[in-house]
């Protein structure tokens, strides 16, 4: 029997790990009503579709919506304006965010407990890196992440993938098969990023989307969420 090879494990963070309570989605909103009120039709918000997107392609999408000049400068803007209300929205009461089931557990799990020597632990989401380590540092569970792949690196979620390889590699010294790599996260985009670079996936109704709607991306497991610690273990850890 061979070596057991190394695990690497990528979490999205938004309804998989945790829900801000709408502190994230208002900050978002926020930051085009500020800075491109005059621009709205009739002063109604954009209709976003953020379930899954990445923040620099929403930004995209936001600046084609209002034939805004698309700019390194202007991204700036809107992102400087964006997170300085996320920082506002997070310690805020009006948002009653919190962890979603099973997550304390598992990562109690998985810094504690030996056998699972080999497990690595990163963050593959849309959210711009400040943004992500906002929210992961508020809600208790910062200190499990030292790398990731963001929504800044690239609009195109399905090319995050590969940067997070490359980042574990750099981090840890060392190379992970895809094989042997698991995104977990409730969006079909999830899924479809996994699949983009050969990972497995695991799907968590958590989101918007049910445990029916997600297996029509054919994932390689789906769980309605990760409170079930041996179910969860079976297929991050055991798999």
């Amino acid at each position: 029997m061979g070596a057991k090879q190394d695990r690497l494990l990528l979490f999205d963070i938004d309804c998989t790990l945790l829900n801000t309570g709408g502190a994230g989605m208002n900050a978002f909103h926020s930051a085009v009503e500020d800075l491109y009120s005059d621009k709205l039709i009739g002063g109604n918000p954009l209709t976003l579709d953020m379930a899954g997107s990445t923040d620099s392609g929403l930004v995209i999408e936001i600046f084609k919506s209002l034939e805004i000049q698309d700019s390194e400068q202007e991204r700036k803007l809107f992102f400087e304006a964006y997170l300085s209300r996320l920082k506002l929205n997070l310690s805020s009461s009006k948002f009653a965010g919190s962890l979603l089931p099973g997550v304390e557990a598992l990562f109690e799990d998985l810094s504690v407990n030996s056998q699972y020597h080999g497990v690595y632990i990163g963050l593959l989401t849309g959210n711009l890196e400040e943004g992500a380590k906002m929210k992961v540092e508020h809600f208790g569970i910062g200190e499990h992440f030292t790398f990731g792949a963001y929504g800044c690196d690239h609009y195109d979620r399905n090319k995050l993938g590969p940067i997070a390889l490359e980042r574990a590699y750099a981090k840890y010294d060392r190379n992970f098969d895809p094989e042997n790599v698991i995104v977990i996260g409730d969006t079909p985009k999830d899924i479809k990023c996994a699949k983009a670079f050969g990972a497995k996936v695991l799907a968590v109704s958590t989101g918007s989307f049910t445990c029916d709607e997600l297996s029509h991306y054919e994932p390689d497991f789906v769980i309605e969420d990760l409170s079930d610690q041996q179910i969860v273990r079976s297929i991050l850890i055991s798999n």
